[in-house]
């Protein structure tokens, strides 16, 4: 059985662009469909900025390629049910969509190493919905249960 997860933005740059070997047994998690990404348009939107930023030097034909790969290979976000559950609020606004996503997917996990996701992460509104872990810690769970 696959499980739901989101991927924010520098962790879909970790594992596309700059392949990190360290990210190694989650990237093999999701080309096996063990961890299915889901994405929404506007966090596809802020991943198609990240990676028109100059300083990452990408030719705009390697971005398209990149954002159209990552977005074949997640399922899309259903819209908010009506009465979702609340969230508790993220202290960087550009972020909250990561948990918007996260919740009205009903995805297991949301893979970040931003700090304020992190941190937001720990909230009792979370509790027994999502977790919040970084790629490292997801790569040592997959390890350990001998998924990759």
């Amino acid at each position: 059985m696959s499980a739901l997860v989101v991927l924010d933005t520098n962790t879909v740059m970790a594992l596309w662009w700059w392949r990190d070997p360290a990210l190694a047994p989650l990237s093999r998690a999701l080309d096996a469909g063990d961890l299915v990404p889901v994405a929404r348009a506007d966090t596809l939107d802020e991943l198609s900025h990240v990676l028109a930023y100059r300083q990452f030097g990408i030719p705009p034909e390697r971005q398209a390629g990149l954002l159209a790969a990552y977005a074949a290979r997640c399922r899309p976000c259903p819209p908010p049910a009506d009465g979702a559950a609340p969230l508790p609020r993220c202290r960087d606004d550009d972020d909250q969509k990561f948990l918007e996503v996260a919740r009205d997917a009903g995805a297991e996990l949301l893979i970040s190493r931003d700090k304020a996701l992190l941190r937001v992460g720990r909230h009792s509104l979370l509790r027994g919905r999502f977790r919040v872990r970084t790629p490292e810690s997801v790569c040592a769970e997959l390890e350990s249960a001998g998924v990759a």
